[in-house]
């Protein structure tokens, strides 16, 4: 089984409405072959709690407005270190940059196949490394 055509949609959709927000690492995986609850999982992440929850807020909204969709549960919201949408066909997870290192959904998920998301998104892999590095190299500054 794979992930039907209106999952990939939302998928693709909700990639480039986090890229617009600035979210760090997008990626999407296909998990009807393993989960009988979702087609697909969307991970973004952001290096604080304000932006999570700006890159929800436009996925939301971008959904809403573009597709019709509304996620049928929403949970995390009040931290917002790691905010779940879900959307039944699809899940979002878009965690503070803290929580995606430690968790690291990608592992569990890594033997599922990727779906092909938007340049935008793709573009923003390997930035969580790159504003990690900067933000040491600022603190470095800092201290001598």
């Amino acid at each position: 089984m794979t992930a039907t055509d209106r999952s990939i949609e939302l998928i693709k959709a909700a990639a480039q409405a986090a890229a617009d927000k600035l979210a760090h690492d997008i990626i999407a995986y296909d998990v009807s072959d393993v989960l009988s609850i979702t087609d697909a999982f969307l991970l973004a992440s952001a290096p604080n709690d304000r932006q999570v929850k700006s890159i929800v807020d436009e996925i939301e909204e971008v959904l809403n407005k573009e597709l019709g969709a509304k996620p049928v549960r929403r949970e995390g919201d009040r931290d917002a270190r790691w905010v779940l949408l879900d959307y039944v066909d699809i899940v979002v997870h878009v965690q503070h940059s803290e929580e995606r290192v430690f968790y690291a959904l990608e592992r569990l998920w890594k033997d599922c196949p990727e779906i092909e998301l938007p340049a935008d998104a793709v573009a923003t892999r390997g930035k969580a490394a790159e504003h990690a590095e900067a933000q040491a190299a600022d603190l470095d500054g800092e201290l001598s």
